[in-house]
């Protein structure tokens, strides 16, 4: 029996074609291999993210419509972390698109109380606006360099890795210590790490390295979500009069 499409693997029969992935010197021009069926998951990748992005962004509005307190730093990780969990254990069932929408619904959640805050102040609307325009030019932007070039980023996950792993350590130094400026630091560490994660995750989709597009949104999904409020931060000082 064919396995329906949300159990989306590697097809027996994967097929590659060449494009080119940058321009070298003279005539010559170097190319890189994209997987068919990464095209196939590119698709059903973007597809779940819009949705996904649509739904929190309707928890969010619910959430500051109804004037929802933010749960705080440990019931926020506890329950990333909780459903980040769930997605691993489902992503190849129908459960887990259950438990990506939950792990979205509840970012979406927390998100409420923070753009509530944000629009309380003057000048609120304009930063989120802001904020919201950039994150979606950065995502285009990164996105169409992958697509167009071809490039083959897998050399850069590691490198990416723990240069989010040590962002998000500083930012708990920066939250725990009441540091502003160190906060400032690590939001504008974080645009440029989830800028290259947006850029690295498309590549690794287009050239195969997922096959699960359950993964792949979810990691696109956290990519935003990240981007999007370290640009909130920095706006928001740039937008201070203090």
């Amino acid at each position: 029996m064919s396995r329906p499409d949300y159990l989306n693997m590697k097809s027996s029969t994967s097929e590659t074609i060449a494009m080119p992935a940058d321009a070298m010197s003279g005539d010559r021009m170097e190319y890189s291999t994209v997987a068919v069926d990464g095209r196939k998951v590119l698709r059903n990748t973007y597809m779940l993210l819009s949705m996904t992005l649509l739904f929190s962004a309707a928890v969010a509005g619910t959430s500051m419509a109804l004037n929802l307190p933010h749960p705080g730093l440990i019931l926020t990780l506890v329950g990333y972390f909780g459903l980040l969990f769930a997605v691993h254990k489902t992503k190849d069932s129908a459960m887990g698109i259950v438990s990506v929408f939950g792990l979205t619904g509840f970012m979406g959640y927390t998100l409420g109380p923070i753009l509530s805050a944000y629009a309380s102040i003057p000048g609120g609307t304009g930063i989120i606006t802001s904020a919201l325009a950039t994150t979606g030019l950065i995502f285009f932007g990164m996105s169409a360099w992958v697509l167009s070039t071809g490039k083959d980023l897998s050399g850069w996950g590691k490198t990416l890795m723990v240069g989010v792993l040590v962002a998000f350590v500083l930012s708990l130094g920066a939250f725990f210590f009441e540091m502003p400026a160190l906060s400032l630091a690590v939001s504008g560490l974080f645009v440029i790490l989830m800028s290259g994660m947006i850029a690295w995750e498309t590549s690794n989709i287009l050239h195969g390295g997922e096959s699960n597009y359950i993964m792949a949104t979810v990691s696109l999904y956290v990519s935003l979500y990240n981007l999007f409020v370290s640009l909130l931060q920095i706006f928001g000082v740039l937008g201070s009069d203090d």
